[in-house]
């Protein structure tokens, strides 16, 4: 693994956003208890003062009976992007904000994520290719 980018130019010339094929939804459970074989599918999680947020594939939640009416989709920026960085996560959500774009960022240990809605991610992936190219 090479060493993390914390320079703010750098991070964003070279996110390399990165498109999945997947479908996600986000999930509460209020007993963390209930949570069970859950864990195992999801692909983050959280602790909330509401309860257990889960991010689950699609067609897990709704065989759980969660709503899936907003599925969104992970765009995984490639450059591994130092924790002490300053600035990847502002400049890829306003650049969607400015596009009519909700975004939800997981930032974790090597790379940035961005959740968007299904039908925007197209155009999302385009929107941070673009950005990277200009930086």
């Amino acid at each position: 693994m090479t060493e993390p980018v914390q320079d703010r130019d750098a991070m964003i010339a070279g996110m390399q956003p990165d498109l999945y094929p997947h479908s996600y939804v986000f999930c509460t459970l209020p007993d963390t208890a209930a949570a069970g074989d859950l864990l195992r599918h999801a692909l983050a999680t959280f602790h909330e003062d509401e309860g257990l947020s889960l991010l689950l594939p699609l067609d897990i939640a709704a065989a759980r009976g969660f709503p899936t009416d907003q599925p969104m989709r992970r765009i995984t920026l490639q450059v591994y992007s130092s924790l002490s960085g300053v600035g990847l996560t502002a400049a890829v959500a306003t650049a969607l904000a400015d596009a009519g774009i909700p975004c939800n960022m997981i930032a974790a240990t090597c790379h940035d994520h961005a959740f968007v809605p299904a039908d925007m991610a197209d155009r999302a992936l385009a929107i941070l290719q673009d950005l990277s190219r200009n930086r």
